[in-house]
């Protein structure tokens, strides 16, 4: 994938000692020392990063750690003291104000926290004011504008006035407005930092739900960490003006860089971070019509397993044979070798690999192994319950692997 933004060693000192400053930052000298002896400030310190075309990256840090700061240089309403920063190529650090007024009229918007919406406009002319900015005339701003509030579904309000709205949907004219602008890279500044939580949960949802579709490449700004964790491709967690660690929402809960990330991914719903793509194992599977009852049996010895998937000849499941299930059968009917079929059971759990750990307690408390499909309900893993329980609890690396279970009358149902 295509990098679209691309951050090199920028740094933002703020004060008049700025050269001095920056050689002592270098050098080693802390914040509190700079300010001391310059009485600059550090804003940013090295920073560095790269976006992916149709990322969010999402920055996180408490008040004072640079992360507004930062995302004020990305679009040149805040000059680095030294770094570069490619848009495409070009230089937004260094560049000339005609290329800085051609890259946020053309690729780079930003969305606030703070609505700013005009009152006495309607929601479509609020829409449609970047684009109006810009010189547009009427007829393609109000097609652009009305556009762009389907997206975020607001068509119905258009011609409604702000006053109208509730504050949740006051907050998406706003994301409306940037996306009418058709901007290639999406700044978001807290944008929903000033929603209560319920209404803010729903914007994340519904951002993600629109992210599928837009595929914008987006720089979140937020100092809530669930709502990092929720949105991020990738995670930048900042302090004192520098990235402490970078990486997925499961490198950072997984193994925090220090203590400082660790002390806040402490508490965090680890249901809600990984998925079960992150707790599955490849598929080990017996054929349909071809692997027997003792070939099963064997195959589940050596891999330590109770239970495996049986596929037809188009890699479609047809269902689950457990060791308890083959061995009972053999006992019972006294066959060396009864047939799959009139063994296996054709009720399973069966989930897609994005779905949410938290989702899949149920069924992991079933017992069986959950079979993860894809979009054509080919089996493409395999997610054993004791990963789940121990991916929930924090000691996901520490999961064995399974032992034979005793899975006869336990719940098995589809997720």
């Amino acid at each position: 994938m295509a990098v679209k933004l691309s951050v090199q060693n920028v740094f933002k000192i703020f004060g008049d000692r700025t050269d001095e400053a920056l050689k002592l930052l270098t050098s080693g000298k802390s914040k509190e020392d700079i300010l001391n002896t310059t009485g600059a400030t550090v804003g940013v310190q090295d920073a560095s990063f790269d976006v992916d075309e149709g990322e969010i990256f999402v920055v996180m840090g408490l008040s004072g750690s640079g992360k507004s700061t930062l995302v004020r240089m990305l679009n040149g309403l805040i000059p680095p003291t030294s770094g570069n920063i490619m848009i495409d190529g070009l230089d937004v650090a260094n560049c000339s104000q005609e290329q800085l007024r051609g890259i946020r009229r053309e690729k780079i918007t930003m969305v606030f926290q703070h609505f700013a919406l005009f009152p006495h406009w309607t929601v479509a002319e609020n829409a449609a004011y970047g684009l109006k900015v810009k010189g547009a005339k009427p007829a393609e701003r109000r097609e652009k504008a009305l556009k762009a509030l389907d997206q975020v579904g607001l068509t119905p309000w258009a011609d409604s006035l702000p006053a109208e709205l509730s504050g949740g949907m006051q907050q998406r004219v706003g994301l409306a407005r940037g996306l009418a602008n058709g901007p290639e890279v999406l700044l978001m500044d807290e944008p929903f930092g000033a929603l209560d939580p319920l209404i803010r949960r729903e914007m994340q949802d519904e951002l993600m739900v629109l992210q599928k579709t837009l595929k914008k490449t987006i720089i979140f700004i937020t100092h809530d960490l669930n709502e990092a964790l929720l949105l991020g491709d990738k995670i930048a967690i900042m302090k004192d003006g520098r990235f402490v660690q970078v990486g997925t929402a499961q490198e950072i809960v997984s193994n925090p860089a220090d203590d400082y990330v660790a002390a806040f991914v402490a508490d965090i719903d680890r249901g809600r971070v990984f998925t079960a793509d992150d707790v599955s194992h490849a598929p080990e599977t017996m054929k349909l019509g071809t692997d027997t009852a003792e070939d099963a049996m064997r195959s589940m010895e050596d891999l330590n397993r109770n239970a495996l998937y049986v596929v037809d000849g188009d890699d479609q499941i047809a269902g689950v044979v457990t060791y308890q299930d083959l061995a009972a059968a053999t006992l019972d009917n006294g066959a060396p070798n009864p047939v799959l079929e009139d063994v296996m059971l054709t009720e399973y759990p069966s989930v897609d690999a994005d779905v949410q750990l938290n989702d899949l307690y149920g069924a992991a408390s079933g017992g069986l192994p959950i079979a993860v499909t894809d979009d054509k309900d080919r089996l493409v893993g395999v997610v054993e319950p004791e990963a789940v329980f121990a991916q929930l609890s924090g000691n996901g690396d520490d999961a064995e692997t399974p032992t034979e279970t005793d899975t006869s009358g336990k719940e098995r149902a589809h997720v």
